[in-house]
């Protein structure tokens, strides 16, 4: 998911996909473990957008504290 679209979600939208995108996660290790996952890249880059969610909350949460 891009920054930008992520930047214009509120702060429930943001914590909501980042709980979707941790089950996605673990769904995509435990596949991959089981040799089901063909698109290891996959997981790469949801854990990207999982580190991106973190830093626009946090960038968030340090605008409302000023």
């Amino acid at each position: 998911m891009k920054t930008k679209e992520l930047t214009k979600k509120t702060e429930k939208e943001l914590k909501d996909l980042l709980i979707e995108s941790r089950h996605k996660l673990g769904r995509l290790k435990f596949d991959l473990s089981s040799k089901k996952l063909k698109n290891v890249k996959q997981i790469k880059e949801l854990r990207r957008d999982i580190a991106r969610i973190l830093t626009i909350l946090k960038a968030q949460k340090n605008e409302q504290g000023k």
